[in-house]
């Protein structure tokens, strides 16, 4: 797909998007993960991750966001950020797209948009997580200014854990 002026909307998430970013995310998931970690971890994370209850703490929040990416009218993406416990610090949580909108640009918009509201609120850097085998969004994040902070392991709960890298990027 060529993105030649294309209609690009940021929109932060409402209670009718819960079930477009649980399939988003079950889309994206599947397509990505699958060579990273087990089908049983992308499942149990899922459905950890994308519920009404997990979700409904970026609605109205002061300290964490939810965004969708639309192009017309079709929903490509979405991503998520907040704020840490150090006021100079912003977290990326999620940064996502459907893979044929993908190596478009469109992953540095989303990013830009990020950075944007940490300039706005004074926050001098960014962290996100990123898994130690995820290659490609790795390469990303190098390409965009972020650097390997630490590494760390995460217990999440059922035998499984997450096996990251801490990157941060200086703004």
């Amino acid at each position: 797909m060529t993105l030649r002026n294309p209609i690009v909307r940021f929109d932060a998430m409402g209670t009718d998007d819960i079930e477009t970013i649980a399939q988003l995310g079950k889309t994206i998931w599947h397509a990505h993960y699958r060579s990273i970690i087990s089908l049983e971890q992308i499942e149990y994370m899922l459905s950890n991750r994308y519920t009404p209850k997990s979700l409904y703490p970026y609605l109205d929040s002061g300290e964490r966001w939810l965004v969708l990416l639309r192009i017309a009218e079709q929903t490509v993406g979405y991503f998520s950020y907040a704020l840490t416990n150090r006021e100079d610090e912003m977290k990326v949580e999620q940064l996502y797209l459907l893979p044929e909108f993908q190596s478009k640009g469109l992953g540095s918009l989303m990013l830009r948009h990020v950075e944007d509201e940490a300039h706005a609120r004074n926050i001098s850097a960014l962290v996100l997580q990123v898994n130690k085998q995820n290659v490609s969004a790795i390469a990303f994040y190098r390409k965009a200014g972020f650097v390997v902070r630490n590494e760390a392991i995460f217990d999440i709960g059922n035998g499984f854990v997450m096996d990251d890298y801490v990157m941060k990027k200086i703004l």
